[in-house]
C-alpha cells in the first residue's frame, strides 16, 4: 500500500476555449509536442473522450490520460497527481466550452444550491485542481468584440483562473493586433496568434477523429501542430505560467485494489477472500490469471488505469490485434471499445479466431466487453458475421447515442453485484436490433430524462454468466471492485 504523504501535484496549465470547434485540440496537441521538446509532459483530457488521448501520447510520448468528474467523482486531484508523476509540466485539455458540463434533470431552475461550476467541465476540473486556463478563441468575424467575449468568461466564477489568451485563426497582422489589444486591455496577456492554417487537423469520422492507432499520417499531423504551435505561441511563457495548487496523495493501484478486495469481502461475508502473498496488496496466491485484451485499429479505446489496476490485482496482460493475431493463451478476455464498424469485412474473415473464441467462451472464459466489444460479440454487424454469442443483430444508425448514465446493475456478473451503482457514459452511432437475447440477461438499468426505466447490455449466456457485455464505458479507477471480481472469475480458470 502507498506510504505516500500529502504534497502538491506537478506544475500544469488547462487548455480550454470558448466553444467546441474553436481549435482547442489541435492547439493542444500541438504545444504537447512542443513542450516535450523541453520537458517531460504528462497530458489528460478531460472527460470521457479515448480518441484525443491517443494524438497526446502520440505528441510527448507518455501516456495520455483522462480526467471525468462526473464517473470519477472525487478522484481528480489523485489521478492527475498519479499520471504526471515524474513529469515536469502537465497538460490538460479542455471539452466544449470552458464552463460547459454535465446537464442535469433540475438545470435551468434558480436554486441558489444549484449555483457553481458545472459538474465535469473544464472550469469545475481546473477550480479543483488549482490550475490556471489558457483559453482558446476562435476570433474569424471579429476584432474588438475578442474582448467583451473574453471578458464575460473573466468574471463568469471566481474559482477559474485565466492566465491567458492564444486566439486562433486570426486573419492578418494587422487582425492580430487589433485582437491582441482587446484582449490585453482586460489585464490578460495573449500567448499566441495562430493564423488561419489549412491541412493541419487530423481526419474525422462519425464519432469524431480518426484514432492516432490507425492513421499513417499522424506523426506528419502531430508534428505539422507542433511546428504551427512554436511559431505561433510564447511556448516558453506557457511554461513559467504552469502551476498546481491541489494537495493530496497520488491515486495508488495497489491500495485502491486492497480497499476494493476488502469491500468484497464486506459485501459477501460468507465468502472466503482470496489468499494474500507477499507481493502486495489484494494480490492472489495462485499464478498470475493472464487476461487478453484486444487492441489495434478496431478496439483501441481503454483507459490506462485499467491495464493498472489488473496488474495491480495479480494479472498478466497481454493485448492481441483481432485484424491479425490469434487469441492468445489466456483466462479471461477484455474487448474495449473502439470502431468495429469500420472493419467489419477483416473481422467476419477471422473465422479460426471466431471459431476459437467461442469454444473459450462455452468452456467458461470470463468476457468483459465494452460497446466495440459488445458489437463484436453479436451474431452480425451491418450484416457482416460477428462472433455470434449474443442472438442480436447490431447496424449504423442516423442517431448519435451520447450521454452520461447512472445505472444500477441488475444481476450479478463477472463484474458487478447486483444493485451496485455506478456511472458511466455512451457514445456511439450504433443501434442493435434488439435489446434481448436468448440466454442472456439485462446488464444495467437506468432512468431516461423522460423518467421511462431502460434496460441494456447482457449477462449470460445462462447460469455461467461469465459475459458482461454493454454499450455502457465505465472508468475502472471508480469501480475497482469491477476489477477485483473479474480477477475472481479469472483466477477459476
Amino acid at each position: 500500500m502507498s506510504t505516500s504523504t500529502s504534497s502538491t501535484a506537478t506544475p500544469g496549465v488547462v487548455i480550454a476555449a470558448t466553444s467546441s470547434g474553436s481549435g482547442k485540440t489541435t492547439i493542444a496537441t500541438g504545444l504537447l509536442r512542443a513542450l516535450s521538446t523541453r520537458a517531460t509532459v504528462a497530458p489528460f483530457k478531460v472527460g470521457p473522450d479515448y480518441i484525443d488521448p491517443g494524438y497526446h501520447g502520440l505528441a510527448t510520448g507518455t501516456v495520455g490520460r483522462n480526467l471525468d468528474a462526473v464517473m470519477c467523482q472525487g478522484l481528480i486531484g489523485s489521478l492527475y497527481a498519479h499520471g504526471s508523476a515524474g513529469a515536469d509540466i502537465g497538460v490538460v485539455e479542455g471539452v466544449m466550452g470552458l464552463f460547459d458540463g454535465r446537464i442535469t434533470a433540475s438545470a435551468g431552475q434558480s436554486s441558489e444550491a444549484e449555483v457553481g461550476l458545472a459538474v465535469g467541465s473544464t472550469a469545475a476540473v481546473a477550480a479543483e485542481l488549482g490550475m490556471p486556463v489558457i483559453l482558446v478563441v476562435d476570433v474569424r468575424g471579429m476584432s474588438q468584440s475578442v474582448g467583451a467575449l473574453v471578458r464575460g468568461f473573466l468574471t463568469q466564477d471566481t474559482a477559474v483562473h485565466i492566465a491567458g489568451v492564444i486566439l486562433n485563426k486570426v486573419g492578418t497582422p494587422r487582425h492580430a493586433a487589433v485582437c491582441t489589444a482587446a484582449v490585453e486591455a482586460l489585464g490578460v496577456p495573449v500567448l499566441g496568434a495562430i493564423p488561419r492554417v489549412d491541412h493541419i487537423e487530423v481526419p474525422s469520422r462519425h464519432l469524431g477523429l480518426v484514432t492516432a492507432g490507425e492513421l499513417g499520417e499522424a506523426e506528419a499531423a502531430v508534428a505539422r501542430m507542433g511546428d504551427i504551435v512554436e511559431e505561433h505561441v510564447d511556448v516558453e511563457a506557457i511554461l513559467r505560467l504552469a502551476y498546481c495548487r491541489w494537495r493530496g496523495r497520488p491515486w495508488d493501484p495497489q491500495e485502491a485494489i486492497a480497499q476494493a478486495r476488502a469491500r468484497e469481502s464486506e459485501a459477501a461475508p460468507d465468502t472466503q477472500p482470496a489468499p494474500q502473498t507477499a507481493g502486495g496488496p489484494g494480490a492472489l496466491l495462485h499464478p498470475s490469471p493472464v487476461i487478453a485484451m484486444t487492441a489495434g485499429p478496431a478496439f483501441s479505446f481503454t483507459y490506462a488505469e485499467h491495464t493498472e489496476l489488473l496488474a495491480a490485482a495479480g494479472a498478466t496482460v497481454v493485448t492481441f490485434d483481432p485484424l491479425v493475431d490469434d487469441l492468445p493463451e489466456c483466462d479471461g478476455l477484455i474487448i474495449p471499445g473502439g470502431f468495429p464498424e469500420e472493419h467489419v469485412e477483416a473481422l467476419s474473415g477471422r473465422k479460426d479466431l471466431t471459431a476459437h473464441i467461442r469454444t473459450r467462451i462455452a468452456d467458461g472464459m470470463p468476457v468483459h466487453a465494452e460497446c466495440a466489444g459488445l458489437l463484436w460479440l453479436l451474431g452480425s454487424l451491418d450484416d457482416h458475421a460477428m462472433l455470434g454469442v449474443i442472438e442480436t443483430t447490431g447496424a449504423m444508425s442516423q442517431r448519435l447515442t451520447l450521454g452520461y448514465r447512472e445505472a444500477v446493475s441488475l444481476h450479478d456478473s463477472v463484474l458487478y453485484r447486483a444493485g451496485q451503482r455506478v456511472v458511466g457514459h455512451e457514445f456511439h452511432h450504433t443501434a442493435l436490433a434488439s435489446q434481448t437475447a436468448p440466454d442472456f440477461t439485462p446488464a444495467w438499468g437506468w432512468k431516461g430524462w423522460d423518467g421511462t426505466p431502460k434496460a441494456e447490455g447482457f449477462i449470460g449466456p445462462g447460469g455461467a454468466g461469465n459475459i458482461h457485455a454493454s454499450y455502457l464505458h465505465v472508468h475502472p479507477a471508480a469501480v475497482p471492485e469491477a476489477i477485483v471480481r473479474f480477477m475472481d472469475a479469472c483466477a477459476k480458470q
